[in-house]
This record gives C-alpha cells, sequence and structure tokens, in this order.
C-alpha cells in the first residue's frame, strides 16, 4: 500500500497525465524529490506531439475529456494516449490527423493537405501506433478496439479517396507542406508537445472539457471552455518540477468570483522560445445532461455508417 507520501510526489504526474499511481510508483526517483514528466527527446518527436494537439482542437467537447484523452503515459522517445471508447472520438481522431489532398490546386503548399502532412498509421495488438516515415517519432492510440480505426478508415477510403497512408512514403504536395511548416517562426514543438504531455491539466471538474489551440499575432490562442482554476493551471504548466515551463505575463482571474459565466485570462510565455500563448478559459459550465447524452449517441451511431 502506497504512503501519503508517495502519493503526494506523483501528485502533479497524475494530475496532468491521468495516470494511476500503481503504474508511477515504480518509476519514483530515490529521496524525496516529485515524479517528472518526461520531456520528448527528439526534435521530432516534439514536432509530432505538437501537430497531432493543434490538428485535433477542433474537436470540441464531446467527454470530460479534453480531445477524448483519457490518460497518457510520456516517455522520451514515445507518447501513448488512451482515447477514451467512444466511436465518434476515434472518428474525429482518424479524420482530423490523418493527411489527405483538400480539393485546392493553388495557394501555400499547405493549404493543399488536410491533417498532419506524412502521418501514416499501422494497427498490431498493442493498438494504433502513429508515425512518419523515416523519422524518430511515434504516438500510440490505446483504449478503444483496433478494429474501430479499421471500420473508419474503410469508410473515409470512400468518402474521400485514397488516403496518403496507404502509400508506404511521403507523397510530394505532404513534403511541401512539411517544410512549409519548418519555416515557421513560431515552432509548435517546443511549446505544444510540453502541452499534450500533460492535457489532463487543462480539464476542469465538470462533465464536458475542450481545449483549443491555434496560432495568433506572433504566437498562439489557446481556450478551455471549462477549465480549471487558474491557480491549479498555473502551478501545473509552469516551472516547476513537473511543470511546463511556461510563465505568466499577466493574469485576469475571475475564479473566485460567484458571477457563473465570468471568463478567466491568463497570458503566458514560453521563455526559451520567447513564444506567447493566451489562455482563456470561458468557464461555460457545461454539463452531460439527458440531451447531451443523446446527441453523443447520435454522433456514435454515425461512425460506421
Amino acid at each position: 500500500m502506497s504512503s501519503p507520501k508517495a502519493l503526494d510526489r506523483t501528485a502533479d504526474r497524475r494530475r496532468s497525465t491521468g495516470e494511476l499511481h500503481q503504474a508511477l510508483a515504480p518509476l519514483l526517483p530515490n529521496g524525496d524529490g516529485v515524479l517528472e514528466i518526461p520531456a520528448a527527446r527528439h526534435e521530432e518527436q516534439a514536432r509530432l506531439e505538437a501537430e497531432v494537439f493543434l490538428a485535433l482542437g477542433g474537436i470540441g467537447g464531446l467527454s470530460a475529456h479534453p480531445l477524448g484523452i483519457v490518460r497518457l503515459r510520456p516517455e522520451s522517445d514515445r507518447l501513448t494516449i488512451r482515447v477514451t471508447a467512444a466511436p465518434y472520438v476515434v472518428m474525429c481522431w482518424a479524420e482530423l490527423l490523418l493527411p489527405r489532398p483538400n480539393g485546392e490546386t493553388s495557394g501555400s503548399p499547405r493549404d493543399l493537405i488536410t491533417g498532419v502532412p506524412g502521418l501514416r498509421y499501422r494497427r498490431d495488438h498493442g493498438g494504433i501506433h502513429l508515425h512518419r516515415p523515416g523519422m524518430p517519432a511515434r504516438i500510440s492510440l490505446t483504449g478503444f478496439p483496433a478494429r474501430w480505426w479499421h471500420r473508419i478508415t474503410g469508410r473515409m477510403r470512400s468518402d474521400y479517396g485514397r488516403l496518403f497512408q496507404s502509400d508506404p512514403g511521403w507523397t510530394s504536395d505532404e513534403r511541401a507542406a512539411y517544410d512549409v511548416d519548418s519555416s515557421w517562426p513560431y515552432p509548435s514543438g517546443p511549446v505544444f508537445s510540453p502541452l499534450l504531455r500533460r492535457i489532463r491539466a487543462t480539464a476542469g471538474p465538470g462533465t464536458v472539457n475542450s481545449t483549443d489551440a491555434w496560432t495568433s499575432n506572433g504566437g498562439y490562442r489557446m481556450e478551455a471552455t471549462d477549465g480549471p482554476p487558474c491557480p491549479e493551471l498555473i502551478r501545473l504548466l509552469g516551472d516547476g518540477p513537473t511543470g511546463a515551463g511556461w510563465q505568466v505575463t499577466h493574469k485576469q482571474c475571475t475564479c473566485q468570483c460567484d458571477h457563473e459565466h465570468d471568463h478567466c485570462s491568463v497570458d503566458f510565455l514560453h521563455p526559451p522560445t520567447g513564444i506567447t500563448i493566451a489562455y482563456d478559459n470561458g468557464r461555460w459550465g457545461r454539463t452531460a445532461d439527458e440531451a447531451y447524452d443523446q446527441r453523443m449517441a447520435e454522433l456514435n451511431a454515425t461512425a460506421f455508417a
């Protein structure tokens, strides 16, 4: 049985990743230190994680889990994500992440591709494994039957034509889109890989949570519709031993107010890159009521249609 002190040493990591103490206890360092969250060791691993996070922003509030992520297992060379077992959520992951041409014939190379350029997957008994050919990056998806992914992507082939994942290598359009992203002066990897590895920190106590981020004014904006109290979020994403290293430059917090729909805003800075992240917590107060449950049941029924 774990001691209260041992539980305290894994508390912030558990809050940020959703992992269980029993799985983390063997990883505790000698002494009294808390258990840290490892960073992605390779730049390509961090970049893939960040691009996956940004692509999933449009998923909306489909469960109590932001982006549908119940739990993560961050390791230096990979990230394992447990996705909630809801067919519609799994469908959103496939449709938002897998690359395909969008039908455009001109403009920036990035506008020719939807999804994450170069993303491929393979399926085995351990789940669905996302990767880019020839690059040291891997994200594994678990928590749902792998056959769901197969059925969903099979339906996508008929809806959208040949998916890029059936091609063993990169297409020329994907490579061009990847190169354009590489030239972006505000790289997402150093900022949003640490956030994805702590995505549970953005979840509030309610039954519906949504977290989104996008580029804005030379930096990024991030929004939680029903996030946690600001002091908790700042501690979990800050410069503590389990944090993401973000620093607060300005804060307007109404967490302690009794006005139900007041929102909070926090301006963060990522010091190593100078990138700013403007965060808003809408405090929408959404709940999974009967109408919400009925709507989700209808959406789940469409995932395999």
